[in-house]
């Protein structure tokens, strides 16, 4: 069995407000192996993007990891110095920002971006580092005389293979994608799913994929993790997820998408809304909005429990 890549320990990250203390990610435990493609699925709140930024060393203020321990190739990113994250961001993990496309700074040249983002990390001439940027756009499908192009004047479809082009610019060994085809029509979804999956098999590099479309994330997730109100509840190999979803909350989740195939079927909706994390309630955080709820729900947190060697889910029911 390969070495892990990253491993996250019973990671928790805290949000300090003046109203209390919110619990965005709780206590979550997974790995990604190198060329692994590993999703998180789940509502917006979740904590997908928080675990996320956790990951890069990104968060900020009122943003605090209190517990837990990131390794990558088994070193503790939340003990790194300033200099060690320095390299260890964009060298070995780069990201992928949600709404990428507005992510790209409006006043300067595509080429200017990336160029900066080669020069900053490593030894080279300006020309090399210019023809490093037109190799990327390349590599993204784009051609290298957009190097002189603004964002405004690029289509959300290439600004999104420009920030993907940024991501490869170093090789890293991980890239972290938050909702990278948000604001994208279904026909160019489609295009830069395909093309990430080719360069994943050319680079060999792993993923983390962030979405709240479960129907996406299984036409590139090896495995897919399931979060609700900062817990992981659910989590193995994405056929088992779609086909035989052992969580209520997964359930609802792929039940509220179409087939494209088949008869037609009806969708159902998760009802109420996401909890407040500073009002959560005792037992299951799932149980108010839940049809299977039992009383230990309203009473015992459930916990992951090993249905199989590598399928984890959390539920009284199981």
């Amino acid at each position: 069995m390969k070495q892990a890549l990253l491993e996250i320990n019973n990671l928790c990250v805290d949000y300090v407000s003046p109203n209390g203390i919110a619990r965005a990610v709780n206590n979550v435990s997974l790995t990604i192996a190198p060329g692994e493609t590993l999703g998180i699925a789940g509502e917006s709140g979740c904590g997908k993007s928080t675990l996320a930024f956790a990951i890069a060393r990104l968060h900020k203020a009122p943003g605090l990891i209190p517990e837990g321990e990131i390794l990558y190739n088994g070193k503790d990113v939340l003990k790194m110095s300033d200099k060690e994250l320095r390299d260890f961001r964009w060298n070995d993990v780069s990201v992928v920002f949600q709404s990428a496309m507005n992510s790209l700074n409006p006043v300067i040249t595509i080429g200017e971006q990336l160029t900066d983002v080669i020069l900053a990390h490593k030894k080279v001439t300006l020309k090399e580092a210019k023809d490093k940027a037109v190799e990327l756009l390349a590599i993204v499908g784009l051609p290298g005389d957009r190097l002189q192009s603004f964002p405004h004047q690029l289509s959300g479809g290439m600004r999104q293979r420009v920030v993907i082009a940024i991501a490869l610019a170093l090789e890293p060994k991980l890239i972290i994608m938050d909702e990278p085809t948000t604001a994208l029509d279904v026909v160019v979804e489609r295009e830069i799913l395909n093309e990430l999956y080719d360069l994943k098999e050319k680079f060999g590099f792993s993923i983390l994929f962030i979405s709240h479309d479960l129907s996406l994330m299984g036409e590139i997730a090896d495995r897919i993790g399931v979060m609700y109100a900062g817990n992981l509840i659910e989590i193995g190999d994405a056929k088992t997820v779609f086909s035989k979803p052992s969580h209520p909350y997964t359930k609802g989740l792929i039940s509220s998408f179409p087939t494209i195939h088949g008869p037609k079927e009806r969708l159902y909706g998760i009802p109420g809304d996401p909890v407040n994390l500073l009002r959560l309630p005792t037992g299951c955080n799932f149980n108010p909005r839940c049809s299977d709820c039992m009383d230990i729900c309203k009473k015992d947190e459930p916990q992951l429990l090993n249905l199989t060697a590598d399928y984890q889910a959390a539920c009284h029911k199981l």
